[in-house]
Formats: structure tokens, C-alpha cells, sequence
């Protein structure tokens, strides 16, 4: 074998031994899916997900259904063949891991975290959807249960279900319509709705357990259009007021927002 045969046949080597190690080596990624979606208006493991007390409450049709994704745990291994296949899959998508765990290194740390926000996401329902029906926190209490969730992107369909619970359209009508109406979205005080990430894995986990609709903040319109199942509807929004008046206006036929009009 001469000189150059030798070298070519040495680099080649390299170059498929590298290779090999790319394709084994843990990448800082996760792998993220669809994850469960909970009907606020309903039951979560024979316990109402709300549970008011000090006001009279309205029984309700329809479904008001917050959504999650799930991922691969922090101290999951990801490859580069998983990258490769969920860049071509609707229904996973490769996410940062810092971005899937901003908080804490374990899995013990991560799921203290979202605990925590997931209460904060409920004090600040509550306080929004009780500001927005002028009640008053002292006379009129909200629990909230919901187990095995974490995080504070359920605090828009939270708040929209102590709305619907109570007050409903303000005219004896459902928020929902009988719909299935799902959504996301962190929510303030103020009643001020805030992004949240893998919308469109939320979009296709609606769509899997029925809903037609879908609220989103407003500025993840193109994100949520980008694998938006088909038959599904995009309402956006940016405070409480604005999902609520929504779905009265799609109760009523009336004009509905719309993702492709600014």
C-alpha cells in the first residue's frame, strides 16, 4: 500500500471514529412530547379540579382543558439519532435542556420548582379571575387541585374556569359553548396572559383528547401555527379579558380574534 493510500486509508479512520462518537455522545438536549391534558371544569383523580366556597356556583357544560408537554428527564441521555429523528417528527420536538430545566440539576430539585410555580400559577388565577368579577378574595375562595402537574402555564385556563364557575358569560351561558375549548398561557394578578413554551405539541394534545379550539398568547401565533392539527382553531390572547370575550363572541357567532390578523 503506498504512502497516500496509507494516509487516505488513516484519515478516513478518523473521520468514521469521530463520527461514531458524535453519534454516542449525550447531547444538553431534550426530547420533548405531547403530555396529558386536564379538564379545569371537571375532576382530577375523583376531586374537583376547582372547588369554590362563599359564592354561589353555576354548573357547567363544555370542557375548559389546560395541556402540558412531557420531556426526557434531566439526567436522560440524548443522542445524536434522537435529534436527527425528532427534527423530522410532529410530534416531538429537541429543546435545550436548559430551556425544558432552568432550575435545579436533579429531578428532586426540578419537580420542588414546579410545584412551587404551579401554586404561584394558581394564587395569581385566582386573584386575576376574582379581579376581573369584582369578588373580593376575603368573601369568596378558590382551591385548586390538580396533581401531577407542575409549572405555571395552566394560569389562563385556571383563571377561565373560576370565571366560567361562577359568572360564566354574565348571562346564564357557558364560556364554552358546550365546546371543548383547550389552552395555554401563564397568567399575572393583573390578568395579563404570558408566553409559554411547546405550544405545538399542546396544539396536538388537545387535538388528541377533542378539543376544537385552542387560546394562545398572543405572540406564540406563529409558533402555534407551525404543526397546528388540522380542524383546529387558534384564538390569541394577551390578558383574561380578551379570552373571555372571545369565547363569548364564538358562543354568540360573534367577530373572534384571529392569528393572521395583527
Amino acid at each position: 500500500m503506498s504512502s497516500r493510500a496509507r494516509a487516505l486509508a488513516l484519515c478516513t479512520a478518523l473521520v468514521l471514529a469521530l463520527l461514531v462518537t458524535a453519534a454516542l455522545a449525550p447531547l444538553p438536549y431534550s426530547v420533548a412530547y405531547p403530555g396529558m391534558t386536564a379538564n379545569v371544569l371537571g375532576d382530577d383523580k375523583g376531586k374537583p379540579v376547582i372547588t369554590i366556597t362563599g359564592a354561589d356556583t353555576r354548573r357547567t357544560t363544555g370542557q375548559l382543558r389546560m395541556t402540558s408537554i412531557v420531556a426526557t428527564g434531566p439526567d436522560a441521555s440524548v443522542h445524536l439519532s434522537d435529534i436527527v429523528k425528532g427534527w423530522f417528527r410532529t410530534d416531538e420536538a429537541v429543546m435545550p435542556k436548559e430551556a425544558v430545566y432552568p432550575v435545579g440539576n436533579n429531578t428532586e430539585e426540578i419537580a420542588e420548582h414546579n410545584a412551587q410555580q404551579m401554586k404561584e400559577s394558581q394564587d395569581t388565577a385566582t386573584a386575576a379571575a376574582l379581579g376581573q368579577l369584582a369578588k373580593s378574595p376575603k368573601d369568596v375562595k378558590v382551591k385548586l387541585s390538580l396533581a401531577d402537574v407542575g409549572g405555571p402555564s395552566a394560569g389562563l385556563m385556571f383563571a377561565l374556569g373560576i370565571v366560567d364557575k361562577l359568572d360564566g358569560d354574565g348571562a346564564g351561558h357557558d364560556l364554552t359553548g358546550g365546546r371543548t375549548i383547550a389552552g395555554t398561557g401563564t397568567i399575572t394578578e393583573k390578568g395579563e396572559v404570558g408566553a409559554v413554551g411547546g405550544v405545538p405539541l399542546k396544539t396536538q394534545a388537545a387535538h388528541r383528547d377533542g378539543a376544537s379550539v385552542f387560546l394562545v398568547p398572543r405572540k406564540e401565533c406563529a409558533d402555534a401555527q407551525a404543526e397546528l392539527p388540522k380542524g383546529m382553531r387558534l384564538i390569541p390572547v394577551t390578558t383574561l379579558d380578551d379570552a373571555v370575550d372571545a369565547l363569548k363572541a364564538l358562543r354568540s357567532g360573534g367577530a373572534v380574534p384571529s392569528c393572521d390578523i395583527p
